[in-house]
């Protein structure tokens, strides 16, 4: 997400400095929407503890958590590229991600399913399981 946002900005910039009149003012709004969406959607953050699974993106202003007793299961599972990033509902359920392909798949209690984006799923994985497993003895 940052070498997309980074470059679409770059190009608008570079696009922008040889404008004038209007276009350049439409330009800057851009600039300032990409530049906030940089703030808003930069990393994810994903901390697990004894109760809750809590998701962060960018500055902290996006945050999301989900009640370990609420998860009845955790896999790694691999996206499509079709699943795209940021925060949205997807074939798999609702989707929280930020950049490349690795995910942990949470299958809710009520039957839903949702997708956390991370680079090191298996070991994301392992630390949502143990304290499952934690929970349940």
């Amino acid at each position: 997400m940052l070498v997309s946002l980074g470059g679409a900005m770059l190009f608008l910039a570079a696009l922008a400095a040889r404008m004038t009149g209007h276009p350049v003012f439409m330009a800057r709004v851009v600039l300032a929407i990409l530049l906030v969406s940089l703030l808003l959607f930069a990393n994810l953050t994903v901390i697990v503890d004894d109760e809750s699974i809590h998701l962060r993106f960018g500055i902290g202003l996006i945050r999301k958590t989900f009640q370990l007793a609420d998860v009845k299961s955790a896999q790694p599972v691999r996206n499509s590229w079709l699943y795209g990033w940021g925060i949205h509902y997807g074939p798999g359920g609702w989707l929280y991600n930020v950049s490349g392909f690795g995910a942990v798949e949470l299958q809710m209690r009520n039957g839903s399913h949702c997708r956390i984006g991370t680079d090191e799923p298996e070991k994301l994985c392992e630390a949502i399981q143990n304290r499952l497993a934690g929970r349940r003895a």
